[in-house]
């Protein structure tokens, strides 16, 4: 008697899908940051904080056409958090970009100059100030990656150091997390 797998197979995959989940992204960024609801979690979250975080980005894919997952990480803390009931006025995120991330933060037009084509994480960097996530760039970056202040998405500021703004942020409360 032969016994056929393949009917066998796809009937499980198909009841697997059943049960996996899709992410979603929203409600503080609409068209980045997914994420997995995750029901009823051991460790509960605490809805009455605020929750402060600076992350620190200095990697970017080697792809110029790639977006940066470091930097949507940031949109993904607002995402998941805001899911999960946390009022968006708890939620304080800043970006701190410095190293071979310079690219990402800036313009489209500067970025086709030097790839030849648009930066494929200005409409990520924008939906982020949008948030109210603060933006800062490295200004040591700045000067030793040639990405002058003109060259970045209106917004993005400028600080003295990475050094500096995280000591800064880190100062008024806010949690590193380095990428």
């Amino acid at each position: 008697m032969k016994i056929h797998y393949s009917p066998l197979f796809l009937l499980f995959f198909i009841g697997f899908l059943g049960f996996s989940q899709e992410k979603s992204t929203g409600p503080v960024i609409e068209d980045y940051g997914p994420v997995f609801k995750i029901e009823n979690p051991d460790f509960k979250t605490d809805t009455s904080q605020e929750f402060k975080v600076v992350f620190d980005v200095m990697d970017s894919p080697d792809s110029h056409t790639e977006i940066n997952k470091k930097l949507e990480t940031a949109a993904r803390f607002l995402n998941l958090h805001a899911q999960s009931g946390i009022p968006v006025e708890q939620l304080k995120a800043a970006l701190i970009v410095h190293n071979v991330a310079s690219k990402d933060i800036t313009t489209d037009e500067a970025y086709q100059k030097r790839f030849g084509m648009p930066n494929p994480n200005s409409g990520l960097i924008q939906a982020l100030l949008d948030a109210g996530v603060e933006v800062i760039y490295c200004g040591q970056s700045s000067m030793a990656r040639n990405f002058p202040k003109e060259d970045l998405i209106p917004g993005v500021k400028i600080a003295l150091s990475a050094m500096t703004a995280n000591i800064q942020l880190q100062n008024q409360g806010y949690r590193p997390i380095k990428l």
